[in-house]
């Protein structure tokens, strides 16, 4: 796994094929690397290429991570908890209240979430380890002001 020299995304990369496989080795150097990151969190790139126009990523969560509440307007997103527990939480934007809230665990009742295109939401990690499988339609783009909350 290449660390991306960017750090305003903290993301690493995959560099061949053999890291497609996502083993317990990853998701432990993934959750390292998200330890030691100012932000208490780490992704790594699964796209076959830069040209794949979609996002399929690895996140690694450690709780007290600061995730605003956002939406992205033009696409629903995947989220699957692969290891750990993480809580995604759905938002009002008129009253800016938590309007819903699931825990995700694996084994769990709820392991997967989709969250509609243009919803508010935020997710935070409940255990240390916490590990996300999140897919989007599209290339990566920054958030706008205009879609976060607060």
């Amino acid at each position: 796994m290449k660390t991306n020299t960017d750090t305003s995304i903290n993301s690493a990369q995959v560099t061949d094929n053999t890291d497609m496989i996502i083993t317990e080795a990853i998701l432990d150097e993934l959750t390292a690397k998200a330890k030691e990151s100012p932000r208490l969190r780490m992704n790594m790139d699964l796209r076959n290429s830069e040209n794949d126009q979609s996002q399929r990523m690895l996140n690694a969560i450690e709780p007290g991570s600061d995730m605003p509440i956002h939406r992205h307007q033009h696409t629903s997103e995947t989220v699957v908890c692969l290891r750990g527990c993480l809580v995604e939480e759905f938002y009002d934007e008129l009253d800016r209240i938590c309007t819903e809230s699931i825990e995700l665990k694996p084994g769990g009742p709820n392991f997967a979430v989709n969250v509609p295109a243009g919803q508010w939401h935020r997710v935070w990690a409940k255990e240390s380890g916490t590990v996300l499988l999140e897919s989007k339609n599209g290339v990566w783009e920054p958030l706008g002001k205009e879609d976060i909350l607060k």
